[in-house]
């Protein structure tokens, strides 16, 4: 596009957070940037919508109490401006995998942006070896800001959002030259389900008392097994052979392996796949 695109930049950090700061200094170099992110750190929601949110000003425009999703569509409905693109993050940690994606709050803000009808690009900055960017501080978010915003010039003047609703992209801070490639989320997932007795929770500082607990009635801890074979917060994706079986060239975490930049193309439409099948089913339904 000839003039300067329109950009509503968001997060799921918070808007004091260290990414979006970097993220917006890269994208004012060629376009007109409004911010409009959460006024506190609001990971992990997904695309959760709240029914009413405080709008706060801001210098860059404005912090909401809600969700990184309340805050794209405060921005695109209650805004006088008609945006080219929402723009995402830099998250801190990555968003990869089948799973983590639809959990991601960052990817999330980019979801509700495609279903109001404006491309978005969520990116997220992770540390080929530390992997986890904790705490943010600490760590320098420039590449992965400089890359994402090199893929909205080059996604909005060429046509890529003709066929792509958003673009999901991790991006390493650290490594000098990553390559970058064309990826699609790995379907990796599992879940433990653990039932608690008084002693773990007692020591797990839940806010249950055990003892309030009716004869038919018990605890459980549900978590979420995205980083498969991790205990704590070590890397889940060193560049290990083992990690390069199990991770297939063209996923978006064997890119987190290698250190690349990893640019993944998602549809937001949930289209209905053909099932004959089905089609039989729905035909020969009895409901009577």
């Amino acid at each position: 596009m000839s003039d300067d695109p329109t950009i509503l930049l968001t997060n799921d950090d918070g808007i004091d957070a260290p990414g979006i700061a970097t993220l917006r200094t890269e994208l004012t170099a060629f376009g007109d940037v409004t911010v409009v992110a959460p006024e506190s750190n609001r990971s992990g929601v997904g695309r959760a919508r709240s029914e009413a949110a405080v709008v706060r000003d801001h210098p860059w425009g404005c912090a909401l109490s809600g969700t990184p999703a309340d805050c794209v569509a405060y921005g695109l409905r209650g805004l006088d401006t008609e945006f080219d693109i929402v723009v995402s993050g830099v998250n801190s940690g990555p968003n990869a995998g089948n799973y983590v994606v639809g959990r991601s709050g960052t990817v999330g803000a980019g979801i509700e942006a495609a279903f109001l009808g404006t491309p978005a690009l969520a990116v997220s900055g992770y540390h080929s070896t530390d992997f986890f960017l904790s705490p943010p501080v600490e760590y320098d978010f420039v590449r992965p800001a400089r890359i994402a915003a090199r893929l909205v010039a080059r996604a909005l003047d060429t046509g890529v959002y003709d066929d792509v609703d958003l673009l999901n992209v991790n991006a390493p801070v650290d490594a000098p030259s990553p390559p970058v490639l064309l990826t699609e989320p790995y379907h990796d997932y599992g879940q433990d389900v653990e039932r608690l007795d008084a002693a773990a929770l007692d020591a797990g500082g839940f806010d249950v008392d055990p003892d309030g607990l009716a004869a038919d009635e018990h605890v459980v801890r549900l978590r979420d097994r995205t980083w498969p074979g991790v205990v704590g917060w070590e890397n889940p994706f060193p560049p290990t052979d083992e990690h390069r079986r199990r991770y297939p060239v063209g996923t978006d975490r064997r890119a987190l392996v290698d250190a690349a930049v990893s640019v993944s193309p998602l549809s937001v439409q949930h289209a209905s796949p053909d099932s004959a099948a089905l089609a039989e089913v729905v035909e020969t339904l009895d409901v009577a």
